[in-house]
């Protein structure tokens, strides 16, 4: 901290002023391009935006002393209520509700079986301390679903499997901040019931927050007509995060509060819903790459050569023992395959979570904070890097995600208020079904209609016999009531082609059965 401290002691100018505003300007337009390389790569990017922090830090090329783990945790903590928040908009409840019991079991039970087997072995085969052993099995039992459907978003899978997952990871940080947060504290630690009982109500509360907050903004975003579309996004950012801290004064769970409420949101069809859902996807970004960079600014490489074959033997527990097995016992009242079960115990890809909740026994003071930091970091680098790109190969070996099945449609939908409609933008890709079908044979309800076509550059009003090619963009206006359906029914085609509906394919407004 003794650059920090000593710029603090000079006077802020404009000069200065101008200088961070360049080096964060660059940092972002870096990490930026940094995406492109992770998604040819096929590794998640949170460790090209580490990599970065890790650069401009006192071993790297920048230099930057930095140690205070307490302005990381409070950072690393409004990033993830962004995150959460983002990813609540985006959850579509459709999708989530038939695995909801399944990703509430890994998220609570799941949980507790992996603290236990990896606490064990940390303690036993690191040797650390039995609060050293809990608080890694504890930080490290968070899955990231922004690091696991970043490689798997080419590749379509079922949507119990990617419904689980990612409900999973909506709901397990909840718990796992009130475990790091009750191992860390100094004192004797608390019998394991009344833990349980304490996670229990902080969870209820939360709960129960999320859902009323996200109901009454809801409600309120429909009926209050806002002077400026552009006051719609901050606004559902803004009973967002109200969530949260309406959680967390109450003793609950702010972080579960902050999801359901954003899911609450994101499914009650607000008005200016596109230019909403962009602008918390690119606070979500930002968050993400500021978060990042500020952890790889944390550590300190050259003091983490010790902690590598800790990190390793604790990774392969994690990985190899504890989380298959609280896959397979929560999993095993539902009865699902064996080879979804295996994809998913691979899928519990460590992100930003873990590293970030390793700060708080830092600021805590627990002995060995600093070890357990460095463990946690090089954890999640290594194994993310060793899953990250294994698991495409992985769900096509089980085949959970067939070369051959169509390509889901590009929809991008544009409300018309005034007009009481909606204006579908429909992009079909490569693998769609699509490709070959005439106007016609579309049969979409009535009350909508294709009313534009761009192919190749050059836009036409279609007749009802042209035929759709892949590549091909078009714009389907539909009215209000008949909107789900009409994009159900686009998807359904997209899948199986002319005779979706006759061949087992359906069209209902879930518009994602089989």
């Amino acid at each position: 901290m003794g650059a920090v401290r000593q710029g603090r002691e000079r006077p802020l100018t404009v000069h200065h002023l101008n200088q961070l505003l360049l080096v964060c300007s660059l940092v972002l337009l870096i990490a930026v391009a940094a995406v492109r390389i992770s998604s040819r790569s096929g590794l998640p990017s949170l460790l090209v935006y580490l990599a970065i922090g890790v650069a401009m830090g006192q071993d790297g090329v920048g230099g930057i002393q930095f140690d205070d783990a307490e302005l990381v945790q409070v950072i690393g903590y409004g990033a993830l209520v962004v995150i959460l928040a983002e990813g609540g908009l985006g959850t579509k409840w459709k999708d989530i509700k038939p695995a909801l019991p399944a990703a509430s079991a890994l998220a609570l039970a799941g949980v507790a079986v992996s603290v236990g087997v990896t606490a064990a072995g940390a303690h036993y085969l690191t040797g650390l301390e039995w609060r050293q052993a809990l608080i890694v099995g504890a930080v490290v039992s968070s899955t990231d679903a922004a690091a696991v459907f970043s490689v798997l978003r080419k590749i379509p899978l079922p949507s119990r499997i990617a419904g689980t997952l990612e409900a999973e990871s909506g709901f397990n940080d909840a718990p796992v901040v009130i475990l790091v947060v009750a191992f860390s504290t100094a004192g004797p630690m608390e019998h394991w019931y009344v833990l349980l009982g304490e996670i229990a109500l902080e969870l209820a509360i939360g709960a129960a927050i999320g859902l009323a907050v996200g109901w009454l903004g809801s409600w309120g975003l429909r009926h209050v007509a806002l002077p400026a579309s552009g006051l719609y996004p901050i606004a559902v950012m803004a009973i967002a995060v109200a969530a949260y801290a309406a959680g967390a004064m109450a003793h609950g769970s702010g972080f579960l509060a902050v999801y359901l409420a954003s899911m609450v949101m994101g499914n009650a069809r607000l008005p200016h819903w596109p230019a909403t859902r962009g602008f918390a996807d690119g606070l979500g970004w930002l968050a993400q790459i500021g978060m990042f960079v500020l952890l790889g600014l944390l550590v300190t490489p050259h003091e983490l050569g010790d902690d590598i074959v800790p990190a390793l033997l604790i990774g392969l527990v994690l990985t190899m023992v504890a989380r298959p097995l609280s896959v397979v016992l929560c999993l095993l009242p539902f009865r699902v395959p064996w080879q979804e079960q295996t994809l998913m115990s691979w899928a519990g890809l460590r992100g930003a979570v873990p590293i970030i909740l390793a700060t708080i026994p830092m600021v805590e003071g627990v002995e060995g904070s600093q070890r357990i930091f460095n463990i946690v970091f090089v954890l999640v680098c290594i194994y993310t890097l060793i899953q990250g790109p294994t698991l495409p190969w992985l769900a096509r070996k089980l085949r959970l995600g067939k070369s051959d099945e169509a390509a889901d449609l590009g929809i991008e939908s544009a409300p018309l208020e005034r007009l009481r409609g909606h204006l579908l933008s429909v992009t079909i890709p490569e693998g769609s079904r699509m490709h070959g079908v005439e106007i016609n044979e579309l049969r979409l309800p009535a009350g909508s209609a294709v009313t534009l076509v761009v192919r190749e550059g050059r836009s036409f009003v279609p007749l009802p016999t042209t035929g759709l090619r892949r590549g091909d963009e078009l714009l389907v206006v539909a009215t209000d009531p008949v909107r789900d359906a009409a994009e159900a029914r686009l998807r359904a085609v997209g899948r199986g082609g002319k005779l979706a509906g006759w061949l087992g394919t359906s069209d209902e407004a879930n518009g994602n059965r089989r």
